[in-house]
């Protein structure tokens, strides 16, 4: 492969992907965006009732390895419209509230998009006398320039209208890429380079490739529930995004050190099978790919958890993308940490053989 494996096609994709709306629940849109672009690198589909969308190699082969993102992002549901016109909100996902005032935003109805915007009071009337109120579930609020509950009706807006943030992607510095929605928009994006290169490559794999990009994360890991039932893998990769915690007011003594530009992180947890995250380690040693290591206490909080755990369990792994500013419309990650995760799964994917087995007593 050369220096650089991400190309003009698949940058365009990734634009379009990420700039899609996507939220939790509603992940259909992407997930066309996705398999339209994955479908020349693989031989079928799997779709479930929620809209998991999975495409397959060698769809004919016992042995089932799964390479894994999810396809949602965090957003807010109209849980409260006041009688002159204002509109409160409950979270869907991990949407954080503090980073809500003066955002503007889209109200997804059935009559399409109408815009509005998290108000909040102007510096001169909040009284420096005062203890200063910070933003809160119970005090942010969205207008949409209407005087009147009947007047935001008419629009199309009712209880239960999902709401997502517009901001769109754009490159900063060269090589940092910055958007909402890199969570985990991005691991779908690395999956299906993983299958481009694949089929560009000319690779033949002596097993099934499920390359899955999951539903509802942000809530509870659901898609991967239902997903690995249906696929009965044997082996599952993970990819998802952790914390760059090198920026400020993060402590490193309880959150650990991980940092843009310097490599996919490879986790310690119970749900991370050892002798697979050691192979993975030997990998990316091997082919001389920068990683760094995290611990986690319980659990990784990713779809690691969701596939490790089923079937009576599966040896799960979880490859992490570093990422600075999770769950605020300006994630940024380092180009250079996306085509070093898609190379650490593509030359793993390759190193797997039918069969293998685990198992620790073997």
């Amino acid at each position: 492969m050369t220096k650089s494996i991400l190309n003009k096609k698949s940058l365009q994709f990734l634009e379009n992907y990420l700039n899609n709306a996507a939220p939790t629940g509603y992940e259909w849109s992407g997930q066309k965006i996705w398999m339209d672009y994955l479908k020349p690198y693989v031989d079928e589909f799997i779709t479930d009732n929620y809209g998991t969308a999975v495409g397959v190699i060698n769809p004919e082969a016992k042995y089932k390895v799964v390479i894994e993102g999810h396809a949602d992002e965090i957003s807010w549901y109209v849980n409260y419209i006041t009688d002159n016109g204002l509109i409160y909100v409950i979270r869907n996902g991990g949407s954080d509230h503090q980073i809500a005032p003066s955002k503007r935003v889209n109200i997804h109805t059935k009559n399409g998009i109408v815009q509005g915007v998290f108000g909040w009071p102007a510096i001169h009337t909040r009284k420096s006398k005062e203890k200063e109120q910070a933003p809160s579930l119970e005090n942010i609020f969205i207008d949409v320039g209407c005087t009147s509950k009947e007047e935001v009706e008419k629009l199309g807006v009712h209880v239960g209208c999902v709401i997502t943030y517009p901001d769109t992607f754009f490159v900063l510095n060269e090589n940092k890429f910055v958007c909402r929605a890199l969570d985990n928009r991005m691991g779908g994006f690395m999956i299906a380079e993983v299958a481009r290169l694949l089929k560009e490559n000319k690779k033949k794999l002596p097993f099934g490739l499920y390359i899955t990009n999951s539903v509802q994360e942000e809530i509870g890991l659901r898609g991967a529930e239902m997903i690995t039932q249906t696929i009965k893998p044997n082996l599952a990769i993970v990819t998802d995004v952790c914390h760059d915690t090198t920026t400020p007011m993060i402590e490193k003594k309880t959150e650990g050190e991980t940092k843009i530009g310097d490599g996919p992180v490879i986790s310690y947890a119970p749900a991370v099978q050892n002798k697979l995250r050691e192979l993975l380690i030997e990998i990316a040693e091997k082919n001389k790919i920068p990683f760094q290591r995290m611990a986690a206490s319980r659990s990784t909080g990713t779809d690691t958890d969701a596939f490790a755990y089923s079937n009576g369990g599966v040896p799960s792994a979880l490859i992490s993308l570093p990422l600075r500013y999770m769950h605020t419309t300006v994630e940024m990650v380092h180009r250079d940490d996306v085509e070093n995760v898609i190379k650490l799964i593509y030359e793993s994917v390759l190193m797997f053989k039918d069969g293998q087995s685990f198992n620790y007593f073997e």
